[in-house]
């Protein structure tokens, strides 16, 4: 059995899905199905279980009612919805950011704990970690998280937060650094952290 389709496979007729919908509303529910799942995980991974299901239900309600401003000169709706997730997000980070450093303080993520390994090294990571990410300006944070956990590359990320790219390149790069530097220089250590975000 093969596996799920490939991102360019699914993504080609994002916009005429939107446009579509305008007629035809029912429509829409195609790219629910499509990227709920992954906007459901970024969002667990930024907030915790039930607040994701609340950003997922939210991004899509937001989406469904903007659909008529839709560039539908992009094919793929998918920057476009982790946009506006990432705007919702944003609207709750300092829930986020006490989250973080709750994380910082205890060393236990209860989101990764359900499907990370329980190993020694990415719990002991994880702390610190989170107490580096807590640290992040807010749009920094978006920037790497995109990155890390959404897996957009840099130019779905500079459409999904409506950033120039080379914004989210430097934004990306002072957030990397500044990890790097909150977790010190062992490489050993570096290996597992970037994992773990």
């Amino acid at each position: 059995m093969s596996g799920p389709p490939r991102p360019a496979e699914r993504t080609a007729d994002d916009a005429e899905i939107v446009a579509g919908s305008l007629e035809q509303p029912e429509l829409f529910a195609r790219l629910y199905d499509r990227y709920a799942p992954d906007i459901h995980r970024y969002a667990a991974r930024r907030l915790g279980e039930a607040a994701a299901d609340d950003i997922t239900a939210d991004t899509f309600l937001t989406a469904f009612r903007i659909r008529a401003r839709y560039d539908r000169t992009r094919a793929s709706a998918r920057p476009w919805l982790y946009g506006i997730a990432a705007n919702l997000i944003g609207r709750q980070r300092r829930a986020e950011t006490r989250a973080l450093r709750a994380l910082a303080r205890t060393g236990h993520d209860p989101v990764a704990a359900s499907w990370v390994e329980d190993c020694d090294n990415r719990v002991a990571a994880q702390g610190p970690l989170a107490a580096a990410l807590a640290a992040l300006s807010t749009g920094d944070r978006h920037v790497l998280l995109l990155v890390a956990w959404a897996d957009l590359t840099y130019q779905e990320v500079a459409e999904a937060l409506g950033l120039p790219v080379g914004t989210v390149r430097s934004r990306l790069n002072r957030a990397r650094r500044k990890v790097r530097t909150a977790l010190g220089a062992d490489p050993a250590f570096m290996s597992d952290a970037v994992e773990v975000v």
